[in-house]
């Protein structure tokens, strides 16, 4: 597993590894799953992906609901998949959610998604604020609220979620599902750069999806009717939309993103630092993908899962 803050180089790597140990790739990002949103979500290219195959990217619509319970059914599969060819099942991406819930095993099959409920407590974050939700749950389930941020309002949403179906907080179910028997284990490898390059490099790209089309991906997607949909909340999108409505200036807009992206990238590096058992490997200015894949294949060759490839 290759995970990290977004813009370290981790899908070129993965591409790079994946052509040493004869392997695939799961992607472990939350927005690479919607079909049609290519330049936002920083979407390998069919170049890019230099003839590896890739799984859980491009496979539901915008306006369909997606979620970590199915996603980690969904690379479960995939990983059985990949080793039942004899190949080398690699995942890479940067939601934290995903990566923990293989990482640590996390089942969260106990709930099912109400849509209805989503929607009732998306109105209230609209109508009363997304603190009045926060307060909710720091009420409920204080232990998960310490590790949401108050904004992550599809996290928070979701933890009230599983409280309402189960009465109980899903800190509970997932201290529960940790005690159960793992089908697989993980190396981990986590990409971190020094702040300020990682910023840099977080405005050169978006810079460079403004040149690509940014703007006129999400003026598609609003065509298809996709605007009120889950996938166009995501960073970059939602920006976008405020300022096809008129709300914000192009400058405004490009700042917006690139000051975003700069904070998920912070609460990307919080998250991961707080996982155990990493290898962490420090990462240049422009990444080194094909040496730091080299890297990795060194780290596999001399542990206890080489007898196993």
């Amino acid at each position: 597993m290759i995970v990290g803050p977004t813009a370290t180089g981790k899908t070129h790597t993965a591409v790079e590894l994946a052509q040493m140990i004869n392997g695939e790739i799961i992607s472990a990002d939350s927005m690479q799953v919607y079909k049609h949103m290519d330049i936002g979500t920083a979407k390998p290219d069919y170049a890019e992906m230099k003839g590896v195959k890739h799984h859980l990217i491009d496979i539901i619509d915008p306006d369909e609901t997606f979620s970590v319970a199915k996603f980690r059914e969904l690379a479960l599969e995939k990983i059985r998949e990949i080793i039942s060819k004899g190949k080398a099942p690699i995942v890479a991406g940067g939601t934290g959610l995903y990566a923990s819930s293989l990482i640590d095993n996390i089942n969260y099959s106990p709930t099912k998604i109400d849509q209805c409920l989503r929607n009732e407590l998306n109105e209230a974050a609209k109508e009363k604020g997304e603190e009045y939700l926060y307060a909710e749950l720091k009420k409920i389930d204080p232990e998960t609220a310490l590790r949401i941020h108050p904004h992550d309002i599809r996290r928070v949403i979701r933890a009230i979620e599983v409280f309402r179906q189960t009465q109980k907080p899903i800190s509970y179910h997932k201290s529960i599902s940790r005690e159960g028997v793992r089908e697989f284990e993980y190396l981990v490898f986590g990409f971190k750069m020094e702040r300020s390059q990682l910023y840099s490099r977080i405005d050169a790209r978006t810079d460079k999806m403004f040149r690509n089309g940014l703007i006129d991906e999400v003026k598609k997607l609003l065509d298809m009717g996709y605007g009120n949909s889950q996938g166009m909340l995501g960073l970059g999108y939602k920006e976008v939309i405020w300022y096809l409505n008129g709300k914000t200036t192009l400058e405004e807009t490009l700042n917006l993103i690139k000051r975003n992206t700069r904070r998920y990238a912070k609460r990307q590096m919080t998250w991961f630092g707080k996982a155990e058992n990493v290898t962490w490997m420090n990462v240049d200015d422009p990444p080194d993908c094909k040496n730091m894949a080299l890297d990795i294949f060194n780290v596999l060759h001399t542990s206890d899962i080489s007898s196993k490839m």
